[in-house]
């Protein structure tokens, strides 16, 4: 994808190859990552789907590896949903979060997906104040889940027992 399929979103573009371990950093960095979610496993899964990719801000020093913000966007042909949005702490309150969730929206608008969901997790309320400022809102839906693995992961262990 070439960044004019992103259109006019600050810069935001494909990660290349290589840049897996400073896009995981990133995620790290923003206290995204669980153990029991292997985030190379998870890039390798969303550009092998073939409705997925990692988009990223680069950092302004341009140096190799430097990521200044990260985003995983998918899609289902009807539905868009973003994962693993992050932007370097040390970067914040620079519209970087704001661009990059513009390049997202201009990557799923490409591929005619009209609807963009998110998940936030309980502990971190505060990051809706930002979805909120850039036009999103609580949808009116209850979320359901089934764990098909009983093993004991997920957030707060909240597997069933086997």
């Amino acid at each position: 994808m070439s960044g004019s399929e992103i259109g006019e979103a600050g810069g935001v573009r494909p990660m290349r190859p290589g840049e897996e371990e400073a896009v995981i950093a990133v995620w790290q960095a923003a206290g995204l990552l669980r153990p029991w979610n292997d985030p190379m496993a998870d890039i390798a899964f969303c550009q092998a789907s073939g409705h997925g990719a990692v988009l990223v801000l680069p950092g302004a020093d341009g140096g190799p590896g430097a990521i200044a913000a990260a985003v995983m966007v998918g899609h289902d042909g009807h539905r868009g949903a973003v994962y693993y949005v992050a932007v370097d702490p040390g970067r914040r309150r620079a519209g970087l979060g704001r661009a990059l969730m513009a390049g997202a929206e201009a990557w799923l608008k490409t591929r005619g997906v009209w609807k963009l969901n998110l998940l936030v997790r309980a502990d971190n309320r505060q990051v809706v104040r930002f979805y909120e400022a850039i036009g999103m809102a609580e949808g009116e839906r209850i979320y359901m889940e089934k764990w098909l693995d009983p093993a004991p992961k997920g957030d707060a262990g909240s597997a069933p027992s086997p």
